[in-house]
């Protein structure tokens, strides 16, 4: 991230907009069980928020300096901090009852590495587990956001397929005023992968 945006996301106006809109949306209906894995948590805002909605969160984090930092201020909590790469998860198949990711898509630089993070969120998920989250829409403060940064724009309407095409069933996705939710489900049965039913809402909501 350029300095600008790392500034920004560790704001007070940041934390409020994350706590008080965006994360009670994204997981407004969905149980995120005990285990939970954050992928690309930044400065920690949003699993600040998360440990105290489930009772183990692993946060796996590629930038070394962040990784670091929230490994210090997590400590002694329920918090497990790991650097690495998302598109390639340093994590055994089914360990986890959910994964989340908050506004990190677009810091995936290709939308083929971007299928390999969908790809490994279905790995690492256990059967019957979800995979949920939230990402920006095109805007000119995005487009200033990351001027000399990442911006790697994932489309509402094709994420369904592309979550369908990594396996994953019951994939919703609702779009808000400036960002989209997403959820979506490993089958419980591996013969569902083929056969599984997809439902999408595409659709004006209130983010």
């Amino acid at each position: 991230m350029n300095r600008l945006h790392r500034w920004y996301c560790k704001s007070g106006h940041w934390k409020r907009t994350v706590e008080g809109q965006i994360l009670p949306w994204a997981l407004d209906g969905i149980d995120l069980g005990e285990s939970v894995l954050e992928v690309g948590p930044g400065p920690g805002v949003t699993t600040d928020w998360l440990r105290y909605r489930a009772k183990y969160v692993e946060c796996l984090e590629i930038d070394h300096a962040l990784a670091a930092s929230l490994e210090r201020r997590f400590s002694a909590s329920n918090v497990t901090v790991r650097c690495g790469d998302a598109t390639a998860m340093p994590y055994e198949g089914g360990r986890f009852a959910s994964v989340v990711s908050f506004t990190m898509l677009h810091h995936i630089p290709t939308p083929e590495l971007q299928d390999r993070f969908f790809n490994e969120a279905y790995r690492v998920l256990r059967p019957g587990g979800i995979f949920a989250g939230v990402d920006s829409l095109p805007s000119i403060l995005m487009s200033i956001f990351h001027i000399r940064d990442t911006l790697t724009l994932v489309a509402p309407d094709a994420i369904v397929q592309r979550l369908t095409s990594a396996g994953f069933g019951d994939v919703q996705a609702d779009v808000g005023t400036d960002r989209f939710r997403f959820s979506a489900r490993r089958p419980l049965d591996p013969a569902n992968h083929m056969t599984k039913h997809v439902w999408a809402a595409i659709g004006p909501r209130t983010s």
